[in-house]
């Protein structure tokens, strides 16, 4: 089953996500699935199963990318723009449907990021943790899809290389 996960993984990335950033600005959503697929990967190791708990991970990360590489596309969004990539913020010019998008998913988030401690892989410090982070996440990706500057985009971006290793931390603490 890993072994399974790892060459999906390798072919989603090569010839759907790859091919995808120049056809269209979906492209984000479909390179999430093969930057989340490695997060089941661990449990599949163990469990030869896709089970409740390796699809929370996948979650966990599918959403989180989302907030995160949208902040990157808008830092580099000329760049994108000269290389030909239809990143969102590239073909979204008043960045409208980015700063929705980066909302939408920072809020979704936070109840997809509870479910460790709903499915019983972790306890109450990691939900208070995931649900302090996520309350966080979500001011960060507020303000950068109400202002738009590349300032808090990168703030966002910050706040996402934060929260991500912060809410893994929460997970492997709350065990100990």
């Amino acid at each position: 089953m890993t072994a399974l996960l790892g060459a999906l993984t390798l072919l989603l990335y090569v010839l759907v996500y790859t091919p995808a950033k120049r056809l269209t600005s979906l492209n984000t959503i479909i390179g999430a699935v093969p930057g989340a697929i490695p997060a089941m990967m661990g449990f599949t190791a163990v469990q030869n199963t896709i089970s409740p708990e390796a699809l929370s991970l996948f979650a966990i990360l599918f959403f989180w990318q989302m907030p995160h590489f949208l902040a990157i596309a808008i830092l580099y969004r000329d760049d994108y723009a000269k290389g030909g990539f239809r990143m969102l913020p590239v073909v979204d010019s008043r960045m409208h449907m980015t700063g929705r998008q980066m909302v939408l998913y920072s809020l979704s988030l936070v109840p997809v990021s509870l479910m460790p401690a709903l499915l019983g892989m972790a306890g109450v410090t990691y939900f208070i943790a995931a649900l302090l982070l996520g309350i966080a996440f979500c001011g960060f990706a507020a303000v950068a899809a109400r202002t738009k500057t590349r300032a808090d985009a990168r703030q966002l971006f910050l706040a996402s290389i934060i929260y991500l290793p912060g809410l893994l931390a929460a997970l492997m603490i709350d065990k100990i």
